[in-house]
């Protein structure tokens, strides 16, 4: 019996080793080998077929020889039909471990396999054209964006602390300081119109704290569709073990709390809806904070207009903070105060509502935002990479083409915070020396690449939600590190004429891409200049 075991375990090791998908680098770049590889492996599945049945054969006649097999025979089979399997299914997991972490190309996919079509490997790039592309790109950032940040930074305190002054601390909620977020604030806006993202943390008045449901946590009850938001629960101090007592046992006339005066305890009971909660629940309502957030900006900036030279209008009525700042001179500055909730001590965030998403999750469910990480994640590579490195550069050119094609053909099932996770896993997957300014034609083409391998594939996983690589000073929060993984790509599943539309909309944008980059790149021609990159959306 333990001989026939052994020649089991090795068949079994026989085919985990020859599985044409182990390694799935091998052979890649060479399909005209395609059928001789399709043939030995015919052949190979032949002899692993006699073989079985071989097996099979002396199995019979062995059980046939035995009438009363032993208690340890029992015990040996079962034992190393166990290690076999886990075996197996350890090696099958390092390999689609090893699969969906390799980023190669797929030029020969049969989504981009038509004739005439273009791919990032066959696109026409000048390196010349691109450089001159960039210094654009650092040209406008360098002499522009600084002087709208600080503008908006303090624009943005002098509005905030008018509009805690009309806010009432006892009964409304409580606004911390902003946070700057986005391409602004990372060193690779590059399109018009000029504008900033700043989240606003909220927190309820005394005595009441929030609590929080993750989609991740072991006791959640957030709906499969619903994954990376959470619930936000506004409880008052008493109401529950975790808090204190004193808001609901009787401490009598000779007893104090000290962490609460008596007048915490004389305060009158609010109704949800005056804690901005979903009617007849505890828990925290997006439209009530936004429209909360929306009068008290209107009052803020009353009492404060006069003050500036300005006109500031709401851009957007669905989005609580997205004002427009016109100046007499014609200039404009896209300025979104969005209203949050911090997750406990962390740089994490459940989000009201960002000002560019068309579709935003229902109540009472917020989406967790983790912009703070991504720009420490950036600012880690920063320190990392070659001087004057081309990551940045690399996103870019990707976001201006896709706003651009976008101006052409509509909008897509693609964004801007697709093409920045695109860049990230590349930035976790790729050695640092490989980001040198000399290499941004070869970058570029590997982050257009791995566009069309996610698009393909219809997977894009977030690139902190579960990811290992993510190095540990960046300092994501445990729970988050160790939940599954998140497709930002769901939506391309379930809707197939939204795959459909979004994969055409790439095609045309590599197709596009290198007349677009010749045209809208500044270069002397008979003594005057091409379109600006500010003039060109």
């Amino acid at each position: 019996m333990q001989g026939f075991i052994a020649r089991v375990c090795v068949v079994v090791a026989a085919a985990i080793l020859n599985h044409p998908l182990l390694f799935p680098q091998e052979n890649i770049t060479l399909p005209e080998q395609d059928d001789e590889l399709i043939t030995r492996m015919r052949e190979h599945e032949e002899r692993l077929e006699m073989e079985q049945a071989r097996l099979e054969k002396e199995l019979s006649q062995l059980e046939s020889k035995q009438e009363e097999p032993s208690t340890e025979d029992d015990y040996s089979w079962y034992f190393w039909s166990a290690l076999s399997f886990v075996i197996f299914f350890t090696i099958e997991m390092c390999r689609v471990d090893l699969t969906d972490a390799e980023i190669r190309p797929v030029e020969d996919e049969d989504m981009f396999s038509e004739s005439g079509s273009v791919t990032p490997g066959t696109m026409v790039l000048d390196k010349d054209v691109l450089s001159n592309f960039c210094d654009k790109c650092t040209y406008a950032s360098s002499h522009e964006n600084w002087r709208v940040r600080e503008f908006v930074e303090g624009f943005a305190d002098d509005l905030l602390e008018s509009l805690r002054s009309v806010c009432d601390r006892e009964a409304d909620m409580e606004v911390g300081d902003f946070v700057g977020i986005g391409s602004m604030f990372e060193s690779w806006k590059v399109c018009k119109p000029l504008m900033c993202d700043l989240i606003v943390p909220f927190s309820p008045p005394d005595p009441h704290s929030f609590q929080f449901h993750l989609w991740c946590s072991r006791s959640s009850d957030v709906p499969p569709d619903m994954q990376g938001c959470g619930k936000v629960k506004v409880t008052r101090f008493g109401e529950n073990e975790e808090g204190c007592l004193c808001g609901s046992a009787n401490l009598g006339e000779d007893m104090l709390c000290l962490l609460h005066s008596r007048n915490d305890t004389l305060k009158v009971d609010r109704s949800p809806d005056e804690l901005l909660c979903s009617r007849n629940t505890p828990f925290l309502a997006k439209d009530q904070v936004m429209k909360w957030f929306q009068i008290s900006v209107t009052k803020a900036w009353g009492r404060i207009s006069h003050k500036y030279d300005f006109e500031v209008t709401f851009r957007n009525l669905d989005a609580a903070g997205a004002l427009k700042i016109r100046f007499r001179s014609g200039k404009v500055i896209v300025l979104n105060l969005i209203p949050v909730v911090q997750l406990e001590d962390t740089d994490a965030y459940f989000v009201s509502r960002f000002p560019s998403d068309c579709d935003s999750s229902p109540d009472p469910y917020w989406p967790l935002s983790f912009a703070v990480y991504e720009r420490n994640l950036l600012k880690h590579f920063a320190k990392r990479l070659p001087q004057n490195s081309c990551h940045l550069h690399c996103l870019q050119i990707v976001t201006f083409l896709h706003r651009k094609q976008t101006g052409i053909t509509g909008k897509s099932g693609l964004t801007n915070y697709h093409l920045k996770t695109a860049l990230l896993h590349l930035l976790l997957s790729k050695k640092p020396s490989g980001w040198g300014v000399k290499s941004i034609e070869h970058r570029l083409r590997d982050v257009l690449s791995f566009l069309q391998w996610s698009l393909q594939e219809k997977r894009l996983h977030h690139v902190l939600i579960g990811n290992s690589k993510v190095p540990e000073d960046v300092r994501v929060p445990e729970i988050i590190r160790k939940a599954e993984p998140i497709n930002l790509f769901r939506s391309l599943v379930l809707q197939r004429e939204l795959h459909a539309t979004t994969v055409r909309h790439f095609h045309e944008m590599l197709r596009n891409a290198p007349v677009l980059i010749q045209e809208y790149t500044p270069h002397l021609s008979n003594g005057g200049l091409h379109h600006s990159l500010d003039e060109s959306v």
